[in-house]
């Protein structure tokens, strides 16, 4: 039985969680919190892979005095030796009596062992299976159902759905406050994921540079992809001037060698966007943000590839010569993609729309 003064704890220990939303990768975000009914003991929340989990650092911060207390943690305590010990060991060890469990972990290699292991050692454990909790890792939760990770693709248009002049003139649809907040979205991706067309033509960074990001002052950098077939991105580019690692997704009759970045065959003739995801997937990628131009992000939502659309709407409008927002060729109106708006929040003067269900 979960009472109110349970869920209020496991709530905190979810909040904690998002403390490791941009450095946890590949690793689940979790958050513990250890407590003696209304008194909280100890905190703690995973921060880095390889690094002690939410339930280690709780109990450290607890110093020592959680026997008989209760365990909340977001997500399922682990029971395998991976990087570090299992947390279900460790919860064992330090006297714990009793554990509230938010949510499962979809490995396989821990999804219900852990509680199992937990009840093995006479420790009491409530499943939540709370949303939140869920949501919180929802591609890690993707890459062990269906193999590939969870992809988003963010797009910037004006009122008219155009995303560019037709000379190509595009900085600045959006403003200031809109192009700061797509960096909340690479610092939680793995992999974020263009095509050549927008290297050769914008020359783009991709990188996290904002400091709210930052852990323990370092920022995480996502693994930056580029969809070129025929392997012409320049060494010049800034996508490979940045600090991380850069890779090149060709198609295999390409010849496979470039100065600046891994290349990685992903079909024959053009790439094949499933089994780029599914190679990502294999690279431990949860979370995919594509930001490329209206060929490749119409394809990602043309083949059902797109689980998320991040869409940053500006109060302007461009002309019917401007470049739309998707390469879509569709002819008749029962072929429409539809979506569901989850979202919508407002930045200096643009929207932003949050869409599912494509």
């Amino acid at each position: 039985m979960i009472s109110a003064a349970d869920q209020a704890h496991l709530a905190e220990a979810i909040e904690l969680a998002k403390r490791g939303l941009y450095t946890t990768t590949p690793n689940p975000r979790v958050g513990c919190v250890i407590a003696r009914g209304d008194q909280v003991l100890g905190r703690g929340w995973h921060q880095w892979a390889g690094k002690d989990h939410a339930e280690v650092r709780a109990l450290k911060d607890a110093g020592g005095d959680a026997a008989g207390a209760t365990a909340y943690v977001s997500l399922e305590p682990c029971s395998i030796h991976g990087r570090t010990p299992p947390c279900a060991d460790a919860l064992a060890v330090a006297g714990i009596k009793r554990v509230v469990v938010g949510a499962l972990d979809p490995d396989p290699r821990v999804n219900g062992n852990g509680v199992r292991q937990l009840k093995a050692a006479g420790i009491a454990v409530d499943l939540a299976n709370d949303e939140g909790a869920q949501d919180l890792n929802l591609g890690h939760r993707q890459r062990m159902a269906l193999g590939r990770p969870w992809v988003r693709v963010k797009m910037a248009a004006s009122l008219d759905g155009r995303t560019a002049m037709a000379s190509g003139e595009s900085q600045w649809i959006t403003g200031p406050e809109a192009r700061k907040d797509v960096q909340h979205w690479r610092a939680r991706s793995c992999a974020v994921i263009t095509g050549i067309g927008t290297v050769l033509a914008d020359d783009p960074k991709l990188n996290v540079r904002d400091d709210r990001f930052a852990s323990d002052g370092a920022l995480r950098q996502p693994l930056r992809v580029i969809l070129d077939s025929r392997l012409r991105s320049p060494a010049v580019a800034q996508i490979f001037q940045q600090p991380g690692t850069a890779l090149i997704a060709h198609a295999g009759t390409a010849t496979a060698d470039h100065s600046k970045a891994e290349c990685l065959p992903c079909g024959t003739g053009q790439v094949d966007l499933a089994q780029l995801l599914a190679r990502l997937a294999d690279r431990e990628c949860n979370e995919v943000l594509v930001e490329a131009g209206p060929t490749l992000a119409g394809a990602f939502l043309k083949e059902g590839l797109c689980d998320e659309l991040i869409l940053y709407l500006a109060p302007k409008f461009l002309g019917a010569e401007a470049r739309p927002l998707l390469d879509l060729p569709l002819e008749r109106l029962e072929q429409a993609l539809a979506g569901e708006v989850v979202e919508v929040e407002r930045f200096g003067t643009d929207l932003r729309l949050r869409l599912t269900g494509f």
